[in-house]
């Protein structure tokens, strides 16, 4: 099953990949298909994802520039995930006391149908590789292929009810398996929402790998957000808890220091930190900074879901 997005952004993988890397994502998913055939693969970790991939669905970069795939070593050792240290390189030395079997994201609130379903039956939905570039609100930026599924198609099942007006999110709180959670640096568990009709606009997923692996702890395992147009923090990591609500919902950053970090969060470059300007960014990897976009580039699928909005003022 596939999902298309008939905009101006949409283009194919070997358009915005490296030759080598689209040419080994190919020979991944033709070998996982021959073996699930064959019937050799077990149904979790990386096989499983392998075996879902169908082909997938890419988002070429609003500029209409080559932007390459920031290297995995780079994605997945400079991270900000607090549960495991403030450091950028803390997430991969520390994340590897976090347990991702078994696990469950419970889903309650506003719908007609709340449920609690495990990561091995989240497997299943249809997967895609989306590669989305994410944008750091600290002026850092990544180009990542994500393994994952629309949020929309996880939030239908529940059967959302009319009074069904944001969706909040809530990140894994144990501190036996989060060292991080021993420091007051935020207020915990790390929790984060979205508006409804934020929550169902496709580029919004649900990410249980990238490159083509299993999700890295220190990325977020085993599922997370990913939501492309919106500063990175937006995309909270392990997810236990989804709780569709009728009024906003109460985020971590937001909650912490309300007067820096908005609940909205889209990336804008007009709209400067207190400490910093959002003008510039600098890709992961390069030493030049280039120019903040709009959205993070993503204003043709998003900029209608906040039509009449000042921005300025709902940072």
């Amino acid at each position: 099953m596939l999902f298309k997005f008939p905009t101006a952004s949409q283009a194919r993988e070997d358009e915005v990949t490296p030759k080598d890397l689209f040419l080994s994502r190919r020979s991944l998913i033709a070998s996982g298909a021959a073996a699930l055939a064959l019937g050799g693969l077990p149904m979790g970790g990386r096989s499983a994802l392998a075996a879902a991939i169908e082909a997938p669905t890419t988002i070429k970069p609003a500029d209409q520039k080559f932007d390459p795939t920031t290297p995995k070593k780079s994605a997945t050792t400079y991270n900000n995930f607090y549960e495991f240290g403030t450091g950028k390189s803390d997430p991969s030395e520390n994340a590897d006391t976090l347990q991702t079997r078994p696990w469950e994201v419970a889903i309650g609130g506003e719908v007609a149908r709340p449920m609690t379903i495990g990561i091995e039956d989240l497997l299943k939905f249809p997967m895609e590789e989306r590669i989305y570039r994410l944008r750091c609100v600290e002026g850092w930026s990544m180009v990542i292929p994500w393994i994952g599924f629309p949020l929309a198609e996880l939030l239908k099942r529940a059967e959302p009810t009319g009074n069904a007006k944001y969706v909040a999110f809530q990140t894994l709180n144990d501190p036996k398996q989060m060292p991080g959670l021993r420091s007051w640096v935020l207020g915990w568990p790390y929790v984060e929402g979205l508006r409804m009709d934020e929550a169902m606009q496709p580029l919004a997923i649900l990410a249980v790998g990238m490159y083509g692996e299993e999700m890295p702890k220190q990325n977020g395992a085993p599922i997370r957000l990913v939501v492309p147009w919106k500063y990175g923090f937006k995309s909270i990591k392990s997810i236990v808890k989804i709780t569709l609500v009728d009024r906003q919902p109460p985020t971590a950053w937001n909650k912490s220091q309300p007067s820096e970090y908005g609940f909205y969060s889209n990336v804008n470059p007009e709209v400067d930190h207190p400490r910093w300007s959002q003008a510039t960014e600098r890709r992961v990897g390069e030493f030049s900074r280039r120019k903040t976009l709009p959205f993070n580039g993503y204003g043709e699928e998003v900029a209608s879901l906040y039509a009449g909005m000042d921005l300025k003022t709902y940072f």
